[in-house]
């Protein structure tokens, strides 16, 4: 086979031999095979083979463009630059974390399997006397030269030892490895990042049935663009809460991470860190790098199924119109802030309208304002997206918006827009929202499916949730599940029972006398195919019930659990279009389907049956 084409031998047992190098410059020429490529979550695993061992391995995030766009494949070579081996919880193998690699070739026609000789020794051989070294007995591999195993130090104890008229930082920095992010898991116990702080949230206090505390997170990104999100509560908060400055570069150790809640991250990372009084944080004085942004670009006519959720968008658009500033004057605390709205477009042939806020609304949005006739093409990163007129986008506090980004997407999208979008009249992807609302059922016609095509896919929704269409029945309520919540009148958000006496919220920072209930139920759906059970929230909870969470925990209490038992009943089997959201949640740390409503309606038969005889018209056209 061609030496271009083919794997390092005894590639595996080199990784093996220095599972952590130093640095990348002390990383020899290892060329593996990739074998039985896969994604989990937002990375991609394989079988790193060198055609006569394998190792379990992990790419870097930012490489799974490579695997989406086809540079990367399956059976293909890589050449491995710089890496990390963890050890696998409860088992004697290792798992090889990649930092830095590069694409040798696309897939070749089979994989590679050397024959061993049984007289051969072993590709590597470490003598304990010799601890320096590691001679390679295979004809092919060059001679490995490893330095011994030091002593696991923390980031304070290495900064102590070093020299007196050193910085702290950057004593750390001559004496410990850093370690990229994407190298880390809940089962490391030592390490050092180098991070850079792109978001910090404000110090907020919260109060339970264990007391009262305050908590903050901020968002650390590190050289090769990882993010992770930190959190810190009550003391820790408070000690770190000044130090930790946005914009500035920290190196960071002795914290802890665990599996992140999937509901509430705002970063594209499996793990989140949890940093207590322990934790060693100091300033990188002096450094200056900045972190490469991570997009997860979103196309504008793929934004309806992030309509009110959690999840943030990102974006890279046209710009077509800027509006001027606005100012508005804030419910929560009547302070008057500036917005501005952009209308953009990008190739899905849609538009939208994005309102920008705050210092993005009177710096860039002038920006933008003098060169809309130019038609600037933009990325926007961490977009939340509402339901207001049909569909819109809102930035945040970590919102970032940069104007011509050097990226190959911005130059397709130029291109495109310069050639045929310019003289394309574009639809706002909110008309087609708001239609759907205003006719009734029309969005309960598209992307219809069964309920055996979301649970034949346990899958489906793991990377970003999918929406479809049912026509179904409720086919039972648990009359003893937790129905509804205690929520505030104002804003709606959950509450809890004040001390002495009343609610208060946390959301808006006060104690109030009465609160409202809010449903929040599953219920069990059935169709021709299968059952499942969905979530249900109160505004469509309310429809289906008939009656508001006050009304019927009225009839509860007043009319005896027979009365109730019966309203409930009143809801099942009534024929009823849904549509709903499939997205993926953690459960201790176990991946579960969650489907839930969005909308839904009574069956109109006679929409029903037009459908019914458009798609067989369809089927016989065929």
């Amino acid at each position: 086979m061609d030496a271009a084409r083919s794997v390092t031998p005894g590639a595996v047992s080199l990784i093996l031999a220095n599972p952590s190098p130093d640095s990348a410059a002390d990383v020899p020429e290892i060329v593996v095979q990739v074998v039985d490529l896969k994604p989990i979550g937002i990375r991609f695993t394989f079988m790193a083979s060198d055609g006569t061992a394998k190792i379990k391995a992990m790419l870097p995030t930012h490489f799974s463009s490579e695997v989406q766009s086809g540079s990367l494949q399956n059976l293909g070579l890589i050449r491995i630059l710089d890496y990390t081996c963890n050890a696998i919880p409860n088992k004697p193998d290792k798992a090889l974390i990649i930092t830095k690699c590069e694409v040798v070739s696309q897939a070749l026609d089979a994989e590679i399997k050397n024959e061993v000789k049984k007289e051969e020794e072993p590709a590597i051989v470490l003598k304990p006397k010799d601890e320096g070294v590691v001679v390679s007995k295979s004809a092919n591999a060059p001679p490995v030269v490893l330095k011994p195993k030091q002593e696991v130090k923390s980031a304070s104890q290495i900064v102590n030892e070093q020299r007196g008229n050193a910085a702290p930082a950057a004593r750390l920095s001559m004496t410990r490895r850093v370690h990229p992010l994407i190298s880390l898991n809940p089962y490391q116990g030592n390490w050092v990042i180098k991070v850079r702080v792109t978001s910090k949230g404000n110090l907020r206090t919260y109060r339970n049935a264990r007391g009262e505390g305050c908590v903050f997170n901020v968002e650390l990104t590190d050289e090769d663009g990882t993010q992770i999100q930190a959190t810190m509560f009550n003391e820790a908060a408070k000690k770190f809460y000044p130090m930790f400055e946005l914009g500035k570069v920290y190196y960071v150790s002795k914290g802890s991470l665990r599996i992140a809640n999937k509901q509430f991250k705002t970063v594209q990372n499996d793990y989140e860190m949890t940093l207590n009084e322990s934790a060693v944080v100091e300033e990188a004085e002096g450094e200056t790098f900045i972190p490469q942004v991570q997009y997860n670009f979103v196309k504008i006519d793929q934004l309806g199924s992030y309509v009110n959720g959690r999840e943030l968008v990102d974006i890279i658009c046209v710009v077509q119109s800027v509006s001027p500033t606005l100012s508005i004057r804030r419910k929560i605390d009547n302070e008057t802030i500036p917005k501005r709205d952009i209308v953009v477009a990008d190739d899905s042939g849609k538009t939208v309208t994005a309102s920008l806020w705050n210092d993005l609304a009177t710096t860039t949005g002038q920006e933008l304002l003098d060169m809309v006739d130019s038609s600037p093409v933009i990325a926007i990163k961490s977009l939340k997206v509402s339901d207001f007129q049909g569909v819109s986008l809102s930035t945040i506090g970590k919102s970032t918006l940069v104007i011509n980004p050097d990226m190959p997407e911005a130059q397709k999208l130029k291109s495109w827009y310069d050639s045929e979008g310019k003289g394309t009249s574009m639809a706002p992807i909110g008309a087609d929202m708001s239609a759907a609302r205003s006719g009734g059922l029309r969005s309960m016609y598209s992307d219809r499916v069964f309920l055996s095509h979301i649970a034949s896919d346990p899958t489906m929704g793991q990377d970003k949730p999918v929406s479809f269409s049912l026509n179904a029945f409720i086919s039972h309520i648990k009359p003893d599940q937790n129905m509804w919540y205690r929520a505030c009148k104002t804003c709606n958000k959950k509450v809890t029972e004040a001390v002495g006496s009343g609610y208060w919220c946390e959301g808006c920072q006060k104690n109030d006398a009465e609160c409202s209930l809010r449903y929040i139920m599953v219920v069990k759906v059935i169709d021709p195919t299968g059952e499942a059970w969905v979530s249900v929230f109160n505004e469509h909870a309310e429809k289906i019930i008939g009656c508001s969470a006050d009304e019927l925990d009225r009839i509860k209490k007043d009319e005896g659990d027979d009365r109730y038992i019966l309203k409930l009943k009143e809801a099942t089997w009534v024929p009823r279009l849904f549509r709903v959201s499939v997205a993926q949640h953690e459960y201790m740390s176990e991946r579960r389907q969650r489907i839930t409503v969005r909308s839904e309606a009574p069956l109109d038969y006679a929409a029903e049956s037009r459908y019914l005889l458009e798609e067989i018209a369809k089927l016989t056209a065929c």
